[in-house]
C-alpha cells in the first residue's frame, strides 16, 4: 500500500464529510502475516482500503469500528488469533475488555489502533437580516468551541466572519440539508421561524434553539402543528433559548444558548460510550 494512496483516500472521506475509521497495527507478535503499519479504512461497514493482514483479524474490525465511531473515542484492542480449541476456551474464560479471541490456525497476536473521523460538527445560526449582536456573539462563540459555523442570513451585519454565508436573499430554506450533527440556532425575530422550523423538521439535526417569548413560540408551534409538524419534533425545540443564567446583555445571552449548545454535545458524546468506558471514566 502506498501511503499517497492511503492520503488520497482519507482526504477524499473528509472533503465529502463522510465518517469513518482508521485502523492500524501498532504491534504484532507471534506467527501474524499482519505487519506494523498495516491499516485499513472502514466505511459503512465495509472496509474500503487496505488489509491488516487477512481474513482472520480484519473478521473482528467491522463491529470494532462500529463502536469506536459511535463513542467517538479512540482506543488499541488487542486480536488473538487461536486454533480453534484454544480460542473457544479463551473466550470462555478470558472476559477481558478490549482483547478479542478469533478462531484460526495464524497463531499470535494484533494489536491494532482504531481512530474515528466524523465531519465537523456545525452550528447552524438563521438570521434575519440587520445588526444582532447576539447573532454575531454566537458566530464568535461557535469558533472558539470548534464548530463550523454557518450563517443563513440575507442581510447579516457581523464583526466575526462565519466559516459559511448564505445571504441569498431569495434562499430557500427547504433547500438546505441538515444533519445529525447540526446544531440549529433560530433568530428570524418571527418573520420566518415557521419557514425555518418547517424546513429543518425534515431532519433530525443534535440541537434545535429558537429565540422567541413564549407567547410567540405558542403561536408558531399552533401553525407549525397545523401544517402537520409532528408533536414530537416540537418537543425537541428549546425554548425558551439558553441556560437560565440570568443573562440580559447580548452576551450573556449568547454565552447562555452556547452553554445549552455545550451541554447538549456532552450529553450526545456521553451517551454513545458504552457503560464500562463511563465507569472507567
Amino acid at each position: 500500500m502506498e501511503n499517497y494512496d492511503f492520503a488520497s483516500r482519507i482526504h477524499e472521506m473528509s472533503t465529502k464529510g463522510e465518517s469513518f475509521v482508521v485502523a492500524t497495527v501498532v504491534k504484532t507478535e507471534g506467527s501474524s502475516l499482519a505487519k506494523p503499519g498495516f491499516k485499513v479504512v472502514v466505511y459503512n461497514d465495509s472496509i474500503i482500503y487496505g488489509t491488516l493482514g487477512g481474513a482472520c483479524p480484519e473478521s473482528v474490525i467491522l463491529d470494532e469500528a462500529r463502536k469506536v465511531l459511535d463513542s467517538g473515542i479512540p482506543k488499541t484492542i488487542r486480536i488473538h488469533l487461536e486454533d480453534a480449541g484454544k480460542g473457544i476456551e479463551a473466550m470462555i474464560s478470558k472476559q477481558v475488555e478490549d482483547e478479542i479471541f478469533v478462531e484460526t490456525f495464524c497463531g499470535g497476536t494484533i494489536d491494532v489502533f482504531l481512530e474515528p473521523f466524523t465531519p465537523f460538527e456545525r452550528l447552524v445560526l438563521i438570521g434575519q437580516g440587520g445588526r444582532d449582536e447576539v447573532e454575531d456573539y454566537l458566530v464568535l462563540l461557535g469558533k472558539k468551541l470548534d464548530f463550523k459555523v454557518t450563517v443563513i442570513d440575507h442581510a447579516p451585519v457581523l464583526n466575526e466572519t462565519p466559516d459559511e454565508l448564505i445571504s441569498d436573499l431569495a434562499f430557500d430554506m427547504k433547500s438546505f440539508r441538515f444533519t445529525k450533527d447540526d446544531y440549529v440556532v433560530i433568530l428570524t425575530k418571527g418573520e420566518r421561524d415557521i419557514e425555518a422550523l418547517e424546513a429543518i423538521s425534515k431532519f433530525t439535526p443534535a440541537y434545535i434553539g429558537l429565540m422567541a417569548s413564549r407567547k410567540r413560540a405558542a403561536h408558531d408551534f399552533e401553525v407549525l402543528r397545523e401544517k402537520g409538524v409532528s408533536q414530537e419534533f416540537l418537543d425537541f425545540i428549546n425554548t425558551p433559548i439558553g441556560v437560565d443564567i440570568g443573562a440580559i446583555t447580548p452576551f450573556e445571552i449568547a454565552v447562555s444558548i452556547a452553554s445549552e449548545i455545550t451541554k447538549r454535545k456532552r450529553e450526545r458524546r456521553l451517551a454513545a460510550v458504552p457503560e464500562i468506558e463511563k465507569t472507567k471514566a
